[in-house]
């Protein structure tokens, strides 16, 4: 045991010199990184088509013996040498993906995506968009919105595709799409506003601790976590939620007029079989059902903005990964010696 012991104070040295080395370079990126703009990004462009179609030669390849697999390929040569010959201009359908958090955070490489789609796209193309998101911050889902109607406003049609869950916010980015194709047990709607928190006032009283604010301003504060909260605060904080709520429903009204937005914008959930009798949806389809059949009429981009990362994010990262995997290590020897 005192073997053991000895093993695991030097894993326990060595993951603190690690993490030290690592806050170190850390600042030094820092102080080296201030003062200058944020770092840019690159746009990667990638034909899906091809995608598609080395999955079904793998498929043909393996299934298929030798002389079935020689008369396809001679089928196949022939059928696109005859394209060739007689070219016929495909449509085009750019493919972007929307993974939401709270804060919208995807909204960056969104703006990017469409404004670089947009300089190419008309309206014979189409732009798909896979999304999945819960909802979050207001503001920040408004702006990720007002990035897709973009795309309407350019004429361009935009089919939002749905396979787990677009909510809240989320729906409040896929009502845009003139055409919303959702899986059968997608979630969807929460057409609704929510705040709260916590108020820990009687807690700081209990234990004779005083707590002001301050404001200019009758409304500059409403509920507080520390304060005590009043009636005419709260009523004043609900008309704000009310007046949010309202043009949350105006929004979606006006891109779904279709909608009988009262009996939807309840705050609830619908999976995607009973959203498409609410007509919250269009057609119930995956998304990889939906590009699979585009791709048999339409040359196909996925478009990706990837941000570059600047030294101090890239060393942050290294840290966060190295700290974690040194503690998986440490905590793995420890439960095996118990």
């Amino acid at each position: 045991m005192e073997f053991l012991a000895e093993y695991a104070s030097f894993l326990a040295k060595t993951a603190t010199l690690v993490i030290a080395i690592l806050v170190v370079l850390s600042a030094l990126a820092g102080l080296r990184g201030k003062g200058r703009r944020k770092a840019g990004g690159q746009l990667q462009v990638t034909k899906l088509n091809e995608f598609y179609k080395e999955l079904r030669e793998r498929l043909e390849t393996t299934l298929l013996d030798k002389a079935q697999l020689k008369a396809l390929r001679k089928q196949q040569s022939k059928a696109e040498k005859l394209q060739k010959k007689t070219p016929d201009e495909k449509s085009r359908v750019f493919v972007l993906d929307f993974d939401g958090d709270i804060k919208a955070s995807a909204t960056d490489s969104l703006r990017h995506e469409i404004t670089a789609l947009l300089t190419l796209a008309t309206p014979r193309d189409e732009v798909v968009l896979r999304l999945e998101s819960g909802g979050g911050m207001v503001h920040s889902y408004g702006l990720a919105a007002s990035q897709l109607a973009r795309i309407r406003q350019a004429g361009v049609p935009l089919t939002v595709c749905i396979d787990k869950v677009a909510a809240s916010g989320g729906y409040m980015m896929a009502c845009i799409g003139e055409k919303i194709v959702s899986a059968p047990f997608a979630v969807l709607g929460s057409i609704g506003v929510v705040a709260q928190l916590p108020n820990v006032n009687r807690l700081l009283k209990k234990h004779d601790i005083d707590f002001e604010v301050l404001t200019a301003g009758e409304y500059k504060r409403t509920l507080t976590v520390f304060g005590e909260n009043t009636d005419k605060g709260r009523e004043k904080f609900q008309e704000d939620l009310d007046v949010t709520h309202q043009l949350f429903k105006d929004f979606v009204s006006r891109y779904r007029p279709q909608l009988h937005i009262d009996e939807v914008a309840t705050g609830e959930v619908w999976l995607g079989v009973a959203a498409l009798n609410k007509q919250l949806v269009d057609e119930l389809k995956t998304s990889d059902e939906y590009l699979s059949d585009r791709a048999r009429e339409a040359n196909l981009y996925h478009l990706h903005f990837a941000e570059r990362k600047s030294l101090q994010e890239r060393v942050g990262l290294a840290a966060s990964s190295s700290i974690e995997n040194t503690l998986v290590g440490l905590w793995s020897r420890l439960s095996r010696w118990r």
